[in-house]
C-alpha cells in the first residue's frame, strides 16, 4: 500500500483539528454533555470511521478495507476496556462530572501520542527485525492467558502505582479541584491539586494499554497508515462514549473474556505468519514451516465481529437475568 506523504500529512491534520476543536470548546466550558451532544458526536465520529474505511476500498482494495476494519474494531474493543479502567479512576479520584470531560479528553490525548510512538516503534521493528512477530504473538498470549485469570477489574483492584506514590509523597497536595486548574498558589506556596493525579493515572494507564493494542492491531495489518488511522479512529470517540453508555461499561461482564479470546486468537495468528515467513535457524532450519496456515483477513474480521457480538449479547443476557434474580 503505497501511501502519498501529503496524505499522512492531512490525515494527521484533520485529526489534530478536531483534538484542537475539543480542547478550545472543553476548555472554554467544563461541563457534563447531555445524552444527545454525546450521541451526535459519537454517531459523527464512528460515521466518519465507516466512511474512511469505504475509501480505503474505493482507492486501495477491498483487501486493504478489510485489515483497515479488523483493526479498527479491535482496537475499539480495546478502547472500551481503556475506557473502563478511566471510569474506576474517575470513581477513585472522586472527579466531578462537569470536569471528568476535560480529564477524558487529556487521557484520550496522551493515548493517541503513546500509541503513534508505539505504532512508529512497531513499523521499524517489523521493518528489521524477521523474528519480531514471534515476540508480538507470545505477548498477545501472554496478555490473553492473564487477562482471563484476573476478570473484570473494579476499584478495590485499582491500586496506586509508582508514579502516583511518588507524587503523593514528595508534591504537596490539596484535597480539592480548583477546576481544572493542575497546581495553585497557597500562603505563598505551590501546591498542585487531585486533577494532576488522575491525570498522572489516566496517562500511566494509557502507556500500558499500547503495550497490548500495537501488537495486535499489527496482527491484522502490515501497513503503518491503517494501523495508525484505525487508532485515531478507535480513540477520538471515546470521550462522548464514556457519558454515553458510561453505567452500561458494568453491564458488560464478559468483556475480558472477549478481549481476551480475541487476543489469543490474533497472538497465534501472529505465531503462525512468523512461523510461515520463518528465518530463525533453529526453527526448522531457518526454512518456511510448510504447515503453518496463514489466517485470511476475512477469517479475522469474522471472528472479531462475531465475539464482539457475542460478549455483548451474552453480557447483557447475564446482567438482565441477574436482575430478574434480585427482584
Amino acid at each position: 500500500m503505497n501511501v502519498p506523504t501529503w496524505v499522512w500529512l492531512v490525515s494527521v491534520a484533520v485529526a489534530v483539528a478536531f483534538l484542537l476543536a475539543d480542547v478550545l470548546v472543553i476548555g472554554r466550558r467544563p461541563h457534563e454533555p447531555t445524552m444527545g451532544e454525546a450521541g451526535r458526536h459519537l454517531a459523527f465520529f464512528v460515521g466518519a470511521a465507516v466512511l474512511f474505511g469505504v475509501g480505503v476500498a474505493v482507492f486501495a482494495g477491498g483487501r486493504y478495507a478489510s485489515e483497515y476494519y479488523a483493526g479498527w474494531l479491535t482496537e475499539y474493543s480495546l478502547s472500551v476496556d481503556n475506557l473502563f479502567i478511566f471510569l474506576i479512576i474517575m470513581g477513585k479520584f472522586a472527579v466531578p462530572r462537569h470536569l471528568q470531560q476535560s480529564a477524558l479528553l487529556v487521557g484520550i490525548m496522551l493515548a493517541l501520542v503513546f500509541r503513534g510512538v508505539f505504532i512508529a516503534l512497531g513499523a521499524a521493528a517489523i521493518e528489521n527485525i524477521s523474528w519480531i512477530f514471534y515476540l508480538f504473538g507470545a505477548f498477545l498470549v501472554y496478555t490473553a492467558v492473564k487477562l482471563a485469570r484476573e476478570g473484570k477489574a473494579d476499584e478495590a483492584d485499582f491500586h496506586d502505582n509508582a508514579l502516583i506514590v511518588w507524587a503523593r509523597k514528595h508534591l504537596s497536595a490539596t484535597d480539592e479541584y480548583h477546576g481544572t486548574r493542575l497546581t495553585i498558589r497557597r500562603d505563598g506556596k505551590r501546591l498542585v491539586t487531585p486533577m494532576l493525579l488522575v491525570l498522572i493515572a489516566l496517562g500511566t494507564t494509557d502507556l500500558l494499554f499500547a503495550l497490548d493494542s500495537i501488537p495486535a492491531i499489527y496482527g491484522l495489518t502490515k501497513e503503518p497508515y491503517l494501523v495508525l488511522m484505525a487508532n485515531i479512529f478507535a480513540l477520538m470517540g471515546l470521550r462522548q462514549l464514556y457519558f454515553l453508555i458510561g453505567g452500561l461499561l458494568t453491564r458488560l461482564v464478559y468483556l475480558n473474556l472477549g478481549l481476551s479470546f480475541l487476543l489469543l486468537f490474533i497472538g497465534v495468528k501472529l505465531i503462525l505468519h512468523a512461523l510461515h515467513q520463518n528465518e530463525l535457524p533453529f526453527v526448522n532450519g531457518g526454512h518456511s514451516v510448510s504447515w503453518a496456515p496463514e489466517i485470511p483477513i476475512w477469517l479475522s474480521l469474522a471472528v472479531i465481529v462475531t465475539t464482539l457480538v457475542g460478549t455483548a449479547v451474552a453480557s447483557l443476557a447475564k446482567t438482565r437475568l441477574a436482575d430478574r434474580v434480585v427482584r
